[in-house]
């Protein structure tokens, strides 16, 4: 059996005011299925851009991994990986989010 999931587009809407409320202010970049689509999530830090992604651990429990990698990356390879996503993932929302530390403006498991 399933976990139960909150719809997509309710979940976007509530991370971006609890963003806004913690001075991480954001935007939605795309525009994904509001029900059931996936969320890429660009952060924008001192050091330059992450992009994290919906992924399942071993345990089929729900995380985040960096998709760009561990460290900082520029903004052109951020984008870059954002649009090789969207050509696979029409119903994928991408938020982009001020951090200075490339931290998520929600509770997050990152791998």
């Amino acid at each position: 059996m399933s976990e139960p999931r909150l719809k997509t587009g309710l979940w976007v809407g509530a991370v971006l005011r609890r963003g806004e409320a913690q001075g991480r202010y954001g935007v939605v970049l795309h525009r994904g299925d509001a029900d059931a689509g996936g969320v890429l999530v660009v952060l924008r830090g001192r050091e330059g851009f992450s992009v994290l992604t919906e992924v399942r651990d071993g345990e089929g429990r729900p995380a985040w991994m960096r998709g760009t990698g561990a460290a900082a990356v520029a903004e052109a390879d951020a984008e870059a990986y954002v649009a090789r996503r969207l050509r696979t993932d029409s119903d994928l929302w991408v938020l982009e989010f001020e951090s200075p530390d490339l931290l998520p403006p929600f509770e997050a498991r990152l791998l």
